[in-house]
Formats: structure tokens, C-alpha cells, sequence
């Protein structure tokens, strides 16, 4: 019988969060406690820690990701639990689970099969209440914003130029637009909003680029909620809500300390979404596990042209953190589709589809070695049904650039079948690297846009709508044409369009809006049909989730 992965997880013994933070020298007492396998870190640890040399940074990410799946994170666990098998001080630093993809199409975010973080049931679901805590704090403002129009609108709120959403932790279509304030002045002003998904707040970001909590509170003052009458911007500042909102995050802004399947010590962190954030778990926590660890492996969401991008131009720029080796996570299933075969026929050998699909993974490595500047190592996530010539295509293919494609097998095998890979990420290490970002802080917005689609993407060219171009304009004027860009984009094509898999040429991304947020510190450019709030799919995942009268959870990946 083969056994899911909670399964799996709760088949091991885990060990007491305060042995696992012994084994890297985390004195108790700086250990807020979440039950027994689970607790937060004081971040202000990194001051006592300054002096320290920082680890290298391993940054795991993918090619564009298909439904047959990549397995991102759990080869990013059963790396981390390889290299302490070989000897290594290894930590990892990974995103918390959003409820709406948990309930929705993906399912969990812990990892898969023996290369798992846990207590996987709480990670997945509502772990230590950090969601919880960004979503109240994003709420208090937009309550504040319409109380505040509601009492007299001192500051003139234009209520037509309201940026601020509400948002919610799960996929709710239903919630993208909605009419509020409506049966009679006391219910408020009405007025067109709509709800964004929690993982999309600019809170989110600015809690994951936060360096501390007096960065926090500063950065959460610069957010601008809309514009008065006058066109000027209305920051959070203005509506004196920056301290109670910090105050809603002051256990949140402390990274979370578990631990892998096999012990090894993981920070989780924050969790914004990387086809519309920046995909990237927190600085704080990145930055703890460089000090902890001789190996801090991390990873960017979804393909190397989206979370990576962003994890260099947004988080390296404003923190100074700089990976040492990137590890490019493929699977010969998602090749094929990529290559063109459906889903359904993913278990017949096809070379040729393998082949035709060659080019995503090329692009993505030609991104990683030429714009990124970072040496690179292919990680294929195996599956049972993959042949020798399937994987010899790739191979080939790889050698053309002097990169090595290593077989991961650590959903199976957990940290033993990721030796190889481990070693060789050891070695890439050691290599000098060139380390680059896409475009320059002083390029203009336009310029920066349109070096992200020709440099990264491989497209021809960008559009601009009328509104994009004046609120282009605006941003301009207002001082934040130096801020890095966080493009919004589908997740499966390197073009703005799902459809063109591969790696297509000769497309054009059109950008729809531009919006700054200016406490996260860049602009958001909304591509193509991307949405901020998703919706659910005909067969959501919760539909298999279940709990027993003994509390056991079942179903739940």
C-alpha cells in the first residue's frame, strides 16, 4: 500500500522543538513556545548574532510549473536533510502554506512523501496564526479608511481612488467585486471594493521584508490606501494606523522554528504568493538560518522567471542577501507537457516530447548562468515510470551548458536519495559566481519592465495600456520610479498567456495596472488576466479533507 503523505508524517516521531533548536544553539529561553513541536524564534537574535559569518545561501526553484507537478519543496526538505547527512550544518528557510491553495487545486506546502517539514497538519493549516495576524492588521486599515470617510473625511479621501482591499485567506471568487456601505448613511458610504487573497497583501510582503519590528512599523506607515481629491496619496501614516497594526504583528514578525521528517531545523515564514508578490519567505528568516547554518537552502515560488526573479530583484536588492548556487528543479512528466502531451498520457515513454519540452528548462538556465549570474545543478524529481532515454535526453541536453543533472529521489528516500545532489551543491558553492540583477535601480519603470520580459521572459516587447501609461506617469511624479518591479503574472507561461507553454518567442506582455506598494517598497504590474483573489476549482481539495472523533486528520495531501 502506498501511503499519503500525512500518512508518512504521522508515521515519524518527531523530536521536542527545544532539541531540535539545542542542535543549532538556540538557547530555550529565546523560544516563544507553540506546543511541544513548534515555537517561534526571537528575531532580535540577530543582532547577538551580527558578528557571525553568514552560510551559503542555496536557492531552490523550478521550471514553469505544470498540473503533473515539480516537487519544489520537497526536493528543497530532502536537500536540506541530505546535506546534514553528509556532514553539514544545514538549515532551511521555506514560505507558510496559504489555506486557499490547501483547499483549492494544490493542495499542502510542507513537502511530499520522506522529504516533509512537521508537524504537517498545523503548517498546512493555521500553524502559529501569522495569516491570521496579516489579515486582521490589513483589515483594521480598511476599516479605519472607510470609518474615517464615514465621520467627515478630513483628509478628503477620494472614495473613487481607494486602493486598499480587504482580504481573506481562501480562494473566493465571489469576493472579488462586491458593493459595500449600502441601506442608509449609517452603514457607512457605499462604494465599488472588492477582496484580495491574504497572501497578496502589502502586508504580507512588508512582514517578509521587514529587517525588524521598527522596520516593520515603518514601512506599514508608508502603505498609501488611495488618493484625496487632490490626486496626492493617503498613507496608512495619515490615518495615525501604523502602530496598531504593527502591535497586531508583534508574535508574527518572529519567524517559526520546526523541523523535517529526519530532524533537521526549518524555519517557515510567511508565505506571499509569487504570481502575484514577490513568492519569497521572509528576510528574518533567510537571514537566521545563514547564521545558524553552514547551508541555508530556500526557494522562490513557482519557475525561475517568477519567484526567482523576484528573489533576486526584490529580496536580494533590499536585504543584501546573495545566493551561491541555485538548484533548477524539472521532472521528465512536465517536460513532456511542456513538449505537448497530455496529461492523461504522461506515463508513456516519449522522447520526443521530452525534447520538445527541453527548451522551458533551457530558457530557465540561460536566465539563472547569463542574467542572474549564479552557477546552477538540474534537480530531476523522479518518478517511477521514467526511462533512460527520457532522462538521457535531458542530460544531453544540460551538457550544452556545462550544467549537471542530478536524479533526486528523496520523496522516496528522503535525505539518502538526495546525496548526489547535495554533494554537488556543496561543490557549486565553493565556485565564484557573477551574481547580477535584471535591470538597475535608477532605469526607469518602463525600462525595467521591458528588461524583465526581454531578458527573463524571451518576449519581444511590452504594452502598455492607457492606464498603466497614466498611472506609469503618477508613480513617476510621486518619487517611486527607482522602486524594483513585482510583476503579476500566470505562473505557467513565461508570456502573459497559460496557453503558450515551453518557451515561446515573439510575444508580447501586455501590462494591464501599475500600483505601488510603498511600504512592501516596489510596484506591482498586474499582466494578462492574473487575478488577486483566486477562485476554487469544480473538485476543491477540501472535499477530501476530513477529521475523526480521535482529531486524526485525513486527506489533507
Amino acid at each position: 500500500m502506498v501511503l499519503s503523505d500525512i500518512d508518512i508524517a504521522n508515521s515519524v516521531t518527531m523530536e521536542p522543538i527545544s532539541t531540535v533548536a539545542s542542535r543549532l544553539g538556540i538557547d530555550d529561553d529565546v523560544l516563544c513556545h507553540y506546543g511541544k513541536y513548534k515555537a517561534k524564534i526571537d528575531a532580535r537574535q540577530l543582532v547577538s548574532l551580527k558578528d557571525k559569518p553568514d552560510g551559503k545561501l542555496i536557492l531552490v526553484t523550478a521550471i514553469s510549473p505544470t498540473p503533473a507537478g515539480e516537487g519544489k519543496t520537497t526536493t528543497s526538505v530532502g536537500l536540506v536533510d541530505a546535506l546534514t547527512a553528509i556532514g553539514k550544518k544545514a538549515v532551511i528557510a521555506l514560505r507558510e502554506p496559504s489555506l486557499g491553495p490547501v483547499f483549492g487545486i494544490k493542495g499542502g506546502a510542507a513537502g511530499g512523501g520522506y522529504a516533509q517539514v512537521v508537524p504537517m497538519e498545523d503548517i498546512n493549516l493555521h500553524f502559529t496564526g501569522d495569516f491570521h495576524a496579516i489579515g486582521v492588521a490589513n483589515n483594521l486599515l480598511a476599516a479605519l479608511i472607510d470609518n474615517h470617510i464615514h465621520q467627515g473625511n478630513a483628509l478628503g479621501i477620494d472614495s473613487r481612488r481607494i486602493t486598499w482591499k480587504r482580504v481573506v485567506d481562501m480562494n473566493d471568487r465571489q469576493l472579488r467585486h462586491i458593493v459595500n456601505g449600502l441601506q442608509g448613511k449609517v452603514n457607512g458610504v457605499p462604494r465599488e471594493d472588492g477582496y484580495d487573497i491574504t497572501v497578496a497583501s502589502e502586508i504580507m510582503a512588508i512582514l517578509c521584508l521587514s529587517e525588524n519590528i521598527t522596520d516593520l512599523k515603518a514601512r506599514l506607515e508608508k502603505i498609501i490606501i488611495g488618493y484625496n481629491y487632490q490626486g496626492e496619496p493617503v498613507t496608512a501614516k495619515d490615518l495615525k494606523a501604523g502602530g496598531a497594526m504593527a502591535a497586531l504583528l508583534k508574535d508574527a514578525v518572529h519567524p517559526n522554528l520546526v523541523q523535517t521528517l529526519e530532524h533537521t531545523p526549518a524555519f517557515i515564514h510567511g508565505g506571499p504568493f509569487a504570481n502575484i508578490a514577490h513568492g519569497c519567505n521572509s528576510v528574518l528568516a533567510t537571514k537566521l538560518a545563514l547564521k545558524y547554518g553552514d547551508y541555508a537552502v530556500t526557494e522562490a515560488g513557482f519557475g525561475a522567471d517568477l519567484g526567482a526573479e523576484k528573489f533576486i530583484d526584490i529580496k536580494c536588492r533590499m536585504s543584501g542577501l546573495r545566493p551561491s548556487v541555485v538548484v533548477l528543479v524539472a521532472t521528465i512528466r512536465a517536460l513532456k507537457m511542456h513538449g505537448g502531451v497530455a496529461k492523461a498520457d504522461l506515463g508513456t515513454e516519449n522522447v520526443q516530447a521530452v525534447i520538445d519540452g527541453l527548451p522551458n528548462l533551457d530558457k530557465h538556465l540561460e536566465n539563472i548562468q547569463e542574467v542572474y549570474g549564479l552557477p546552477a545543478v538540474v534537480a530531476i524529481n523522479k518518478f517511477p515510470l521514467d526511462t533512460d532515454a527520457e532522462l538521457q535526453a535531458v542530460y544531453d541536453a544540460c551538457a550544452k551548458r556545462g550544467v549537471d543533472v542530478v536524479i533526486s529521489d528523496v520523496w522516496a528516500r528522503g535525505g539518502e536519495g538526495g546525496h548526489e545532489l547535495a554533494e554537488k551543491v556543496v561543490a557549486l558553492a565553493e565556485q565564484d559566481n557573477h551574481f547580477s540583477f535584471v535591470y538597475d535601480d535608477e532605469d526607469s519603470i518602463e525600462t525595467k519592465l521591458r528588461k524583465i520580459v526581454t531578458k527573463v521572459y524571451g518576449g519581444e516587447d511590452i504594452s502598455l495600456t492607457p492606464a498603466a501609461k497614466r498611472e506609469m506617469a503618477e508613480l513617476e511624479r510621486l518619487g517611486f520610479g527607482n522602486y524594483p518591479i513585482c510583476m503579476a503574472k500566470t505562473q505557467y507561461s513565461f508570456s502573459d498567456d497559460a496557453k503558450k507553454l515551453g518557451a515561446p518567442k515573439d510575444f508580447t506582455v501586455t501590462i494591464r495596472h501599475l500600483k505601488v506598494s510603498a511600504g512592501a517598497g516596489f510596484i506591482v504590474a498586474l499582466t494578462g488576466d492574473i487575478m488577486t483573489m483566486p477562485g476554487l476549482p469544480k473538485v476543491p481539495a477540501s472535499e477530501k479533507i476530513d477529521i475523526d472523533k480521535e482529531g486524526t486528520i485525513t486527506g489533507l495531501f
